[in-house]
């Protein structure tokens, strides 16, 4: 496991830049567990990637109620939000089989909520509050390779 040096973001804009200079990290079939509260700009975060991605950021919006969007870029997104998930069948009805470790970058919004879903080889992503409108952002890569593979 790697463990990048946290950040602190002061702005929206920061925090979509630290997604930005993750996507530069990711290939076919990574993970990103997004965590935090409610609030800490997970979204944000995730639009960071997926524009990093070649995703246009203006698409990319929270799928608290269709749980799982997908995107076209230089490989395909999923964005998957799991606030409204509370129980390990839910998490099943979701057809995750065909979303995590595919072709694609799966962005897991709430990835603490994976339960037996969560994959040991992923980048886990947490934003803290610092107060003042600051967040910390720490990221663990857990796929095995340095933080920066490429």
């Amino acid at each position: 496991m790697t463990v990048a040096p946290s950040q602190i973001s002061r702005s929206e804009t920061e925090t979509l830049e630290a997604g930005r200079a993750l996507a530069a990290t990711l290939g076919p079939g990574d993970i990103v567990l997004l965590i935090g509260p409610l609030g800490m700009g997970k979204t944000v975060y995730a639009r960071g990637v997926a524009a990093g991605l070649g995703v246009d950021p203006a698409l990319v919006h929270s799928p608290t109620f269709t749980l799982i969007n997908s995107y076209s870029g230089r490989l395909p997104v999923y964005h998957v939000d799991l606030y409204r998930i509370e129980t390990p069948a839910e998490l099943q009805e979701l057809g995750l089989e065909e979303v995590l470790g595919g072709e694609a970058v799966a962005l897991v919004e709430w990835g603490e909520r994976l339960g037996p879903y969560r994959p040991r080889r992923c980048v886990e992503v947490r934003l803290e509050d610092e107060g003042n409108d600051r967040r910390r952002i720490r990221v663990e890569d857990r796929r095995g390779g340095a933080y920066s593979r490429r």
